[in-house]
């Protein structure tokens, strides 16, 4: 094994026989290396005593320069991740996407120091019974892994990684292990941890080392890892000797880590205090909500405390103003159902009911809906419980049984506030569905959810609330029934075929010669995707426009299945037919059809 350091002489080679540099490009990273190492140095550590040039790898350097991918797409440069992996590959050496999920803290603390992490930019990533599997960004620092023997006094197993990457879970992991350990340390002791003070904005990653206080460093990490993995829920759980963290990731729970017994009550006090909850007050549920930054972005935190057989169970709902508001375009509807769409919603009044069970996405779609309607020109309120996410375009009001403030009576007093659109967060009782038929009647548009399977069962929903049919078929517009699909993960998407058995699962025709070779893809597993095959969601939808013949079987009170059949004759595709549709643009895979269609009619 050689011993010295990759340089960007040799990397430029090996990128150019790999036709991602040109030889122009080439030269110029050659040329002018030394000007982007100390660029770089001067970047990561404006302090001169900290600053470190010989610490910028080649692939860093190199990746600096942003040179495009010509024999890819345009939009695409050449990235460290690619310069990393090209560089294994060529190496005979294992590249890893480092998967924080599949970090074991343990591990990493117990087998090499802080600043030996650091310096030598080194993850211990697992271990077996005589060798010890390591991330570094180096393949050939000899002296590192002869120290790693020497330490560990195993076999040391190189693999490759960005070390930017490396460096950061380097700082996540010891900060929280830090955090956690010297928090139980404390809690042993009796600290007193009730009266912390109020977070209206979290330190940044590299702030949170110097700060002492334990907890709230805790905290701070777990928030910003949740946003780093998306994660749309955090939830702290209490068990019979430890404290479980678990966080929803594209709408599947993963567990992260385990706290001590100890710590838990702190943390959840940490929390309360940041939401405004009642720290005494350990027997009844609570809800509290607090707001944070994310890269310059403010993020509300929803959260509910529920007191559960060993302590008190916190759940932190995180609303990603990125994620819940977008173009309604961006939301999945196929270019002609967001047609649709925009003609039910650009109305000046009418009824537009939104369906769907509970994590189907409708609230991105009402608040993306609202922000496309409110202008300067229009009065937008919105009646919610609770407000997911406060929005100054809007006003809104959170429903508050306590005082005898319901949807409906809400909804009565805001129709006295010269409303152009209203949106009413639920129709769950007949009070509330008759007043929202009439601010439709009204001249007022609004728009409101409902907890059914399908459009057409919305229909037969407001009749069974008692609703008027020959008024329900004046005012309503059209229903959307909606759920989220997960996406096949763009970074391991490999190309197959339907078997005749899932065509007939799809309700396809085994007789069509273009259905019997149906490409679809899907992910075969990777570390971007943590081996699911299966990368961020979209919605798909269903979209049921009132029409004359849908208004005559709302008066006659025709039945759910009547009211779908017309629909469809008429041109409505139904969720599982949208579904297909997504699978056949390679978006989403067959058995995510399958999951989240399963109770839609074929």
């Amino acid at each position: 094994m050689r011993t010295q350091r990759v340089t960007v002489d040799e990397l430029a080679q090996i990128l150019f026989e790999k036709n991602l540099l040109t030889g122009d490009q080439a030269r110029k990273a050659v040329v002018r290396a030394d000007s982007q190492r100390a660029r770089i140095a001067l970047e990561r550590a404006p302090n001169t005593s900290r600053r470190d040039p010989k610490s910028v790898t080649a692939a860093e350097i190199i990746a600096s320069f942003q040179f495009p991918l010509e024999s890819q797409n345009s939009a695409e440069i050449l990235d460290e991740d690619t310069i990393v992996k090209t560089l294994a590959e060529a190496e005979g050496v294992e590249y890893v996407n480092i998967d924080p999920l599949k970090l074991d803290s343990n591990l990493i603390t117990s087998t090499v120091s802080l600043p030996f992490a650091r310096r030598t930019s080194v993850l211990p990533l697992s271990m077996t019974e005589n060798e010890l599997r390591v991330a570094v960004c180096d393949p050939h620092d000899k002296e590192l892994f002869e120290e790693l023997r020497v330490l560990t006094r195993m076999e040391v197993r190189p693999v490759l990684a960005i070390r930017s990457d490396i460096q950061r879970f380097i700082t996540e992991v010891y900060g929280f292990k830090k955090s956690v350990t010297n928090a139980a340390r404390e809690m042993s002791v009796g600290v007193d941890i009730g009266n912390l003070e109020q977070l209206f904005q979290l330190n940044r990653v590299d702030e949170i080392e110097s700060n002492d206080q334990h907890v709230v460093n805790a905290v701070d990490y777990l928030l910003h890892y949740a946003f780093d993995q998306r994660a749309s829920d955090i939830h702290i759980e209490p068990k019979r000797h430890h404290s479980q963290v678990r966080m929803r990731i594209d709408g599947v729970l993963h567990d992260i880590y385990k706290i001590p017994k100890s710590v838990h009550p702190a943390v959840v006090s940490r929390i309360k205090t940041m939401s405004r909850l009642d720290l005494a007050e350990k027997r009844r549920p609570q809800d509290g909500r607090f707001k944070s930054q994310k890269e310059n972005v403010e993020v509300e935190m929803r959260v509910s405390s529920l007191p559960v057989a060993f302590g008190e169970k916190i759940v932190i709902r995180i609303f990603d103003p990125s994620v819940l508001i977008q173009h309604t375009a961006d939301l999945g509807f196929d270019p002609e159902h967001h047609l649709a769409y925009m003609q039910f919603v650009d109305r000046p009044n009418g009824l537009i009911l939104v369906t769907g069970p509970t994590g189907s996405g409708k609230t991105t779609t009402l608040y993306s809906t609202l922000r496309h309607l409110s202008t300067s020109e229009v009065n937008v309120v919105s009646i919610e419980d609770p407000i997911e996410m406060v929005i100054e375009d809007f006003n809104q009001i959170a429903i508050q049984p306590k005082i005898g403030l319901s949807f409906a009576t809400a909804l009565r007093h805001v129709l006295r506030q010269d409303p152009d659109i209203i949106m009413v967060g639920e129709i769950r009782d007949s009070e509330t569905a008759n007043q929202a038929i009439q601010a439709a009647l009204t001249g007022h548009l609004v728009i409101s959810t409902l907890h059914t399977n399908d459009s057409a069962s919305s229909i037969t929903r407001l009749l069974e609330l008692g609703a008027n049919p020959y008024m329900v078929a004046s005012v309503l517009v059209g229903v959307v029934a909606q759920r989220l699909v997960r996406c096949v993960c763009g970074k391991c998407k490999t190309e197959t075929c339907l078997t005749p058995e899932q065509l007939d699962l799809l309700g396809i025709d085994l007789e069509s010669s273009s259905a019997a070779e149906l490409t679809v893809y899907e992910g075969t597993g990777c570390v971007h995707c943590r081996n699911t095959g299966l990368y961020g969601r979209t919605g798909v939808f269903e979209l049921l426009t009132v029409n004359d013949t849908i208004r005559e079987l709302i008066v006659s009170k025709a039945d759910a299945p009547s009211i779908l059949r017309a629909a469809q004759a008429d041109g409505t595709v139904t969720l599982r037919e949208s579904a297909i549709r997504k699978l056949a643009a390679g978006i989403t895979s067959f058995d995510e059809v399958i999951r989240t269609t399963l109770d839609a009619d074929v």
